[in-house]
């Protein structure tokens, strides 16, 4: 099993970036397909992004595509959300999500994914 923990998060003024770490421990983090998502107050969870195991293939939500770029290092157990050109309706606690799905490619389904982070607050000042 899987543990995984996401920081980087924190507060940023429209317009600006920030990136995401999602670090992984308890077992390789090559074995699964992860992906990104988030959930704003009285909003349901909303996928971003996701990543195949060997990072050939990538996946993005409309709302994120071309500002929000997602990729994996997998030597250092670590996904990565970089998030540029942040809009006021960002913020939200964005979760990294891991699947250990024999599928080799990617996912977007909320129920594709088996292991969940704590999450980290974006928040985003106009």
């Amino acid at each position: 099993q899987v543990q995984l923990v996401e920081s980087g998060g924190g507060l940023v003024q429209a317009g600006g970036s920030l990136r995401l770490s999602c670090t992984a421990s308890g077992r390789t983090l090559s074995t699964y397909a992860m992906g990104w998502f988030r959930q704003a107050p009285g909003k349901e969870r909303e996928f971003l992004a996701s990543i195949s195991r060997s990072a050939d293939s990538t996946y993005y939500a409309d709302s994120v595509k071309g500002r929000f770029t997602i990729s994996r290092d997998n030597a250092k157990n670590t996904v990565y959300l970089q998030m540029n050109s942040l809009k006021p309706d960002d913020p939200a606690v964005y979760y990294c999500a891991a699947t250990s799905a024999s599928y080799s490619g990617v996912f977007s389904g909320i129920s594709d994914y088996h292991y969940w982070g704590q999450g980290t607050q974006v928040t985003v000042s106009s």
